[in-house]
């Protein structure tokens, strides 16, 4: 069932594009689009950050299984149909078929296949199911090197189990005969149909590990009531039906039953806590929930960082960019991440941000309240931790030397690229960092102001506006170039302090936020808007006129769909409402062109070449911050006026 591995290549991270998923988080599985688990690199039966399961397939002793559909409900079922034409009579229309109805919740699995017969006499046949333990690293897995752990499997007439180390499944599967063999569980039922009738055999897959560090959320979440039972937009209707569902299936918590929820960033690779992720995700959602937000804060400002630490990239007051059950080591890129890893430069303005957001939108004064130390420690972190070199903006750079190379959104290591090409040399202070940085100064004063805390020094809310208003002084002065392709704001200050001049969205991320005036925001969503920006589908990465440009590229001409979402928010936020729209009927007509589950990203191929987008095909889906794009254009677009 597993396919050979040629030796003299390369190992390549597995493409995704055309694979089946179901999932209710930390439970995943992934298979063909024949439900079979096991022909492509990605497939197997995931729990947390370990593959269970390698492959499992189903046969027929009399008939070979010709799969002819696979029909998706929600996110944590999918039903696969095939014929078993080995036992049907010679008549052209086929008369037995046979259904495989998978269904995923926390830590299980359960397929029930059901044979149905339109014959005029019974059949009599078996049913088999071979299941191959692995028990491998996901990182494994993502880096191409995944191979099977050793384990130990015991059985029984009707059940198994099978363990390694920490991890461990059980195999259930009535009125079947279970054995071992070759490293792999066989396990055989006896079918009988009745003429005209149908016989359903059934197993289960209960998946346990012992060292999981979130878990699946218990409580059904409010989004999926809060959002309106029907739009103007038929496409919206459905794109929200899908995202709804993901979001929910990715909703996890840190500490078990009654822990905080917080939405995980996506499948296959990323169901954990990410700082930046979990925060953007819930700030998108926020018209339809603020309960998630206040959980996701909480969630994080219980990891808050409290020391200097290099190796962890932790500083006084940071907000954690990464939780996992241990180390995250990135083969062949000489990247090894601690369980808990603070290199993120934006999640720290982000959460401040979120917490003001939530607030206004009707976070209860008691929780905003009991979050106002960390609040406290979170402003302190942007105004004295956070600008490393001391020239007035927040910056990073990896003093672990086995840390990202680059701590924003945009964290592949050619992302922060000059026009011509040129990688820049960090520090790199981010422009939208230093957006996200003034207006969690003003939205932290805010707070604190309402609250009436007796706030001192450079706490105090008179304070914190002075250093905004400086902020943007000093960003004006330092940010912006004039290229060929226009005047705006550079991606970043490099180590030097010169503006790296490319032309990127990230520039879109400044909109909204304050630091620019209405003028520039306006000569921004120009620039953004343009055919070197805008594919019809959503907003490049990087601009067509830089060197560096190429649609394919994860983070130098792709568009991803919660960048997109992000600029739009900012421009309905900035009351520029006719760009807006454009933006997000272009993400809406995405959605359209990936069936309403939008992955991570796409090419950056405009709409005028093909009439839908092209696949980024190793991109996760679904992904929390994609999903919740749907909530912006609800925003935008759902209003019939």
């Amino acid at each position: 069932m597993t396919p050979a591995h040629d030796e003299a290549s390369p190992p390549l991270q597995p493409l995704l594009d055309d694979a089946v998923i179901v999932l209710r988080a930390p439970t995943q599985v992934w298979s063909g689009r024949d439900g079979e688990i096991g022909t492509q690199p990605i497939d197997g039966v995931y729990h947390g950050d370990v593959r269970h399961v390698r492959a499992l397939s189903v046969t027929c002793r009399d008939s070979p299984v010709e799969w002819i559909s696979a029909a998706a409900d929600g996110p944590s079922r999918v039903v696969f149909g095939g014929l078993l034409r080995g036992v049907d009579d010679a008549t052209p229309d086929p008369k037995v078929r046979i259904v495989r109805d998978r269904r995923v919740a926390d830590g299980e699995l359960t397929e029930t296949w059901t044979v149905r017969s339109r014959l005029a006499g019974p059949i009599d046949t078996a049913l088999t199911l071979e299941v191959e333990p692995e028990f491998a690293s996901l990182h494994d897995v993502k880096a191409g090197i995944a191979s099977p752990q050793p384990f130990e499997v015991q059985t029984t007439d009707a059940s198994a189990t099978a363990h390694s180390g920490e991890q461990s499944f059980a195999l259930t599967a009535g009125g079947a005969g279970v054995r071992a063999a070759g490293g792999r569980l066989r396990v055989e039922w006896p079918v009988r149909v009745e003429a005209g009738g149908e016989a359903s055999v059934s197993f289960t897959l209960a998946l346990h590990d012992a060292t999981l560090v979130v878990h699946g959320a218990r409580e059904p979440w409010a989004g999926t009531v809060a959002r309106p039972a029907a739009t103007p937009e038929p496409r919206l209707d459905r794109w929200l039906d899908t995202a709804m569902g993901d979001l929910d299936a990715l909703r996890l918590t840190t500490s078990g039953e009654g822990g905080d929820v917080f939405f995980a960033a996506g499948a296959p690779w990323f169901f954990t806590l990410f700082g930046r992720d979990s925060l953007w995700a819930a700030r998108l959602v926020l018209p339809l929930d603020a309960g998630i937000a206040a959980s996701t804060l909480r969630a994080l400002a219980a990891m808050q960082g409290t020391h200097d630490d290099p190796a962890t990239a932790q500083e006084p007051g940071k907000i954690l960019h990464e939780l996992r059950a241990s180390a995250l080591e990135m083969p062949g890129e000489g990247i090894v991440l601690p369980p808990q890893y603070y290199g993120s430069v934006d999640s720290t303005p982000l959460w401040v941000c979120l917490l003001a957001d939530a607030w206004r939108a009707g976070m209860p004064e008691a929780e905003v309240r009991a979050l106002l130390p960390a609040l406290r420690g979170a402003l302190r972190w942007i105004l004295e931790h956070g600008d490393s070199d001391g020239d007035g903006f927040l910056d990073y750079i990896d003093r672990s030397g086995r840390g990202l190379a680059n701590q924003g959104w945009k964290d592949s290591g050619d992302s922060i690229q000059w026009r011509n090409g040129r990688l820049a040399d960090g520090p790199i202070a981010l422009c939208e960092v230093q957006g996200y940085a003034y207006e969690a100064a003003l939205s932290g004063a805010e707070v604190l102001a309402a609250f009436g805390g007796a706030d001192e020094g450079v706490l105090a809310p008179e304070a914190l506006r002075t250093w905004a208003a400086e902020l943007r002084d000093r960003f004006r002065a330092a940010y912006w170039v004039e290229t060929p392709e226009g005047h705006y704001p550079a991606i970043a200050l490099d180590r030097d302090k010169r503006p790296v001049d490319a032309l990127t969205s990230n520039i879109g991320h400044l909109i909204g936020t304050g630091i620019l005036d209405a003028d520039e925001e306006r000569e921004v969503a120009e620039l953004l808007a343009g055919s070197s920006m805008s594919t019809g589908f959503g907003i490049r990465t990087m601009s067509t006129g830089a060197a560096g440009y190429w649609p394919l590229s994860y983070h130098g001409g792709s568009v991803w769909t919660h960048d997109t979402a992000i600029v739009a928010r900012a421009l309905h936020r900035a009351g520029l409402d006719g760009h807006a729209r454009s933006v997000a009927e272009g993400m809406l007509a995405a959605a359209d062109g990936f069936a309403y589950r939008v992955p991570e990203l796409h090419a950056g191929d405009p709409a005028s070449e093909s009439s839908v987008p092209t696949p980024y095909p190793a991109a996760c889906r679904p992904q929390a911050w994609s999903a919740a794009a749907a909530v912006v254009c609800l925003e935008i677009l759902g209003d019939p006026a």
